[in-house]
């Protein structure tokens, strides 16, 4: 099977020149760091929710994991990225909104997703968009549901504040040395009682 990793590059590079802030990143992320952050996922976890899913490379790692395509809601900004996702994933529910309104959407008709899978940039949003990220993405995860994220920082990109006032707590779970750059992944959970 041939790689789609150049094509995706251009992608990235294309939607990083149009938006620098928004794409922040000008390749797409290596399937080793897709198979760290959906390691925990699989086809119990359904509905799953992707945040910035981008080309798709976390999608397709969900697939392997055996999360069927039309348990998937895709949430994307970009058009470009829409596109592209539309054709990749046709039966994927895509949503073409920010995700900082996820609390307004209804990707699954009230039933709630068992994993979000984030490969937005935190660290480039302002604290208050960070918020409603994790407000709109907790308001669909059932008891037990985990939103994983990834960062190239050394620590969480979601900030200890941030985590208390929303009675959240994260765990870094995994470490991808073969991602340029090296990134860590971290699951994001409601507090035990």
């Amino acid at each position: 099977m041939r790689s789609m990793r150049a094509p995706d590059t251009l992608h990235f590079l294309c939607g990083w020149i149009c938006d620098p802030l928004g794409v922040a990143t000008i390749a797409p992320s290596s399937r080793a760091l897709a198979e760290a952050i959906t390691a925990e996922i699989g086809p119990a976890s359904s509905p799953v929710i992707e945040l910035g899913p981008g080309t798709g490379v976390f999608t397709r790692a969900l697939l392997d994991r055996g999360v069927p395509e039309d348990r998937l809601a895709l949430v994307e900004y970009a058009p470009y990225f829409v596109r592209l996702l539309r054709a990749r994933f046709p039966a994927a529910r895509i949503l073409r909104m920010n995700a900082t309104r996820l609390k307004t959407a209804d990707p699954f008709e009230g039933e709630r997703a068992g994993a979000v899978v984030s490969g937005l940039p935190l660290l480039s949003m302002k604290p208050r968009k960070v918020v409603a990220v994790l407000e709109g993405a907790f308001a669909h995860l059932r008891a037990g549901g985990a939103f994983y994220q990834f960062t190239y920082a050394p620590r969480c990109p979601v900030s200890r504040a941030t985590l208390d006032r929303l009675g959240l707590e994260a765990v870094q779970i995994a470490r991808s040395l073969a991602n340029v750059p090296p990134a860590s992944v971290y699951r994001i959970a409601r507090k035990s009682a």
